[in-house]
């Protein structure tokens, strides 16, 4: 199966969205030379101007629009893997279209364009969700058989009523869907194989471009809404609600060692490092030192509650990524927030 080492060509697809431009840095890092896809010119100088020491190992390309056919066909040349990070990350989407399209078509799009335009491509890794993998049921222990079918249902009969974050769910759930039946209809006459990482919620410093704290990407926002003080303050109900969080970084180390790994050709695996009320995370920030600008919320209540586990271990054991704790994601991604004034 195939692996493809430094120094390669990778194209990293949304590259300055907050798990892409650390995996183009991850990746940079490595040894390899970095093609990255944005929406326009300044995004892309922000990101040159970022990894400036790197010299033309780093490159980018300007997409548009995703959407649009063969969206991918010159970004694609030349390379020997993809990234595929480039899908709308919002759960604010009122018609599920303006989601769905751009997921779905965007992920079977760059594969189209990669079958016809780049056959030098051995590996594409796919960035989908635990959104893919929630779905309800009798037990709350989930790992990579599992998938979400209860969120395309949900848009099937409720339309733009449907809540905004499973309008997200069937979005990732869809395109990633659409990416394996994609492969193996076509595999017998691709010359690439496909690994699909499912993260949970990334934490950590940002790297992309943040000038406000309106420009955080969804989910720093979270972290944002529940870490500093409210007015009015969340409720009990809220900080009991059961997550899953992992560091940034480790997410992109993982894209990174999905390139080389050849056991994760045709895998999914969980990305995560802990399962969490929001009230854990605000007792381990207060544990560690006075936080005055953090809320205390209701110390110890979190302890009790059901949590949702995200089985990782096959992603320990296949892929050899040792996670950052709760705690270190949760106060480095609090040191990096305030470091901006957020």
């Amino acid at each position: 199966m195939p692996i493809v080492s430094p120094p390669a060509k990778v194209l990293v697809t949304g590259a300055s969205g907050f798990i892409a431009a650390w995996l183009c840095k991850t990746l940079l890092e490595k040894g390899y030379s970095v093609v990255g896809t944005v929406r326009s010119e300044s995004k892309g100088d922000y990101l040159k101007d970022l990894f400036k020491d790197f010299g033309d190992k780093f490159s980018y390309i300007i997409v548009e629009d995703i959407e649009k056919e063969g969206a991918f066909d010159q970004a694609v040349v030349g390379v020997d893997a993809v990234e595929h990070l480039a899908s709308p990350t919002t759960f604010f989407a009122k018609d599920p279209k303006d989601i769905i399209g751009p997921a779905v078509h965007g992920t079977v799009g760059i594969l189209e364009s990669i079958k016809k335009c780049a056959p030098t491509v051995k590996r594409v890794v796919l960035t989908s969700s635990i959104w893919s993998i929630y779905h309800a049921k009798d037990n709350l222990n989930y790992d990579e058989t599992d998938w979400n079918v209860d969120a395309p249902k949900a848009v099937e009969q409720l339309g733009r009523d449907t809540p905004g974050y499973v309008k997200y769910s069937a979005s990732k759930v869809l395109a990633e869907r659409g990416a394996w039946e994609f492969v193996e209809k076509n595999k017998g006459s691709i010359n690439f194989d496909l690994v699909a990482l499912n993260p949970s919620l990334a934490w950590g410093p940002p790297i992309q471009q943040v000038r406000t704290v309106e420009e955080l990407n969804e989910t720093l926002v979270l972290f944002h809404e529940h870490t500093r003080i409210q007015n009015p303050p969340k409720t009990k109900e809220e900080l009991m609600s059961s997550a899953s969080a992992v560091d940034v970084r480790d997410v992109a180390l993982a894209h990174v060692v999905a390139l080389t790994n050849s056991e994760a050709a045709g895998e999914r695996f969980i990305i995560n490092s802990s399962s969490f009320t929001y009230q854990d995370v605000l007792d381990l920030i207060h544990a560690q030192g006075n936080h005055p600008d953090v809320p205390k919320g209701y110390p110890g209540a979190g302890k009790d509650v059901p949590r949702v586990e995200y089985i990782y271990t096959k992603a320990q054991k296949t892929l050899g990524i040792k996670f950052r704790t709760l705690e270190e994601l949760s106060l480095d991604t609090l040191a990096a927030l305030r470091a901006k004034g957020f």
